[in-house]
């Protein structure tokens, strides 16, 4: 059997819609998804996608929220009930909250190539916030937080492989990045305009109103 050398993620084609599991390689043209849009396998081309009914949409998107910060069920259901009980737009709270944990601030600053790669590096402690070493990726950051690297982590391969690639005007407006010293820094909380993934919120909200 001949062995598959076509783009390596076949999740996005077969859900029909990129979900941004490899991190900045969604953001190029090396995307698998804007190479092959059709699902995976020799009869990809050829195949018709079935039209998903309204839960089957609403599911799809949480589903898909729930792989680009890579948080389970019982966490992500956490997440809503918290985002409804503060006030105002609860897709935008949740959209808030998902953006201040921890591993998705370190990916956001450049200091990781993907969330996965952030979420490790904080969970082995190589990340410091105001100074004291956390190791739970689903800290939620607030205004003024610094977030730093630890000295030993600073020269790893990996770390400064993702500093390279960052473009500074790719840093969300609510945090600030200073790459000689390895920190940065919670400016404002992030807003809807700061996030820039086709998240439809409002189809997460009414799947869990019902």
């Amino acid at each position: 059997m001949a062995r598959y050398t076509g783009p390596k993620c076949k999740l996005c084609r077969r859900e029909g819609e990129k979900l941004f599991l490899k991190g900045d390689r969604c953001f190029t043209d090396k995307c698998a998804f804007e190479r092959r849009r059709y699902p995976p396998g020799m009869h990809g081309p050829t195949r018709r996608r079935q039209k998903l009914s309204i839960y089957g949409l609403q599911l799809r998107e949480k589903q898909k929220v729930k792989r680009i910060y890579g948080v389970l069920e019982t966490q992500f259901r956490r997440y809503f009930e918290m985002a409804r009980t503060m006030g105002g737009n609860t897709g935008e709270n949740l959209l808030s909250i998902l953006e201040r944990r921890l591993d998705n601030v370190v990916y956001q600053l450049g200091f990781a190539q993907s969330r996965a790669q952030a979420r490790q590096f904080v969970s082995h402690g190589h990340v410091l916030v105001n100074g004291r070493k956390v190791d739970i990726p689903s800290f939620l950051v607030k205004v003024g937080d610094v977030i730093s690297l630890k000295e030993k982590i600073r020269n790893n391969p990996a770390v400064q492989a993702a500093l390279a690639s960052k473009d500074p005007n790719q840093v969300p407006a609510w945090l600030s990045l200073n790459k000689e010293k390895y920190e940065g820094k919670v400016l404002r909380l992030p807003v809807r305009e700061d996030i820039t993934h086709p998240i439809k919120e409002r189809l997460i909200v009414e799947l869990y109103s019902k």
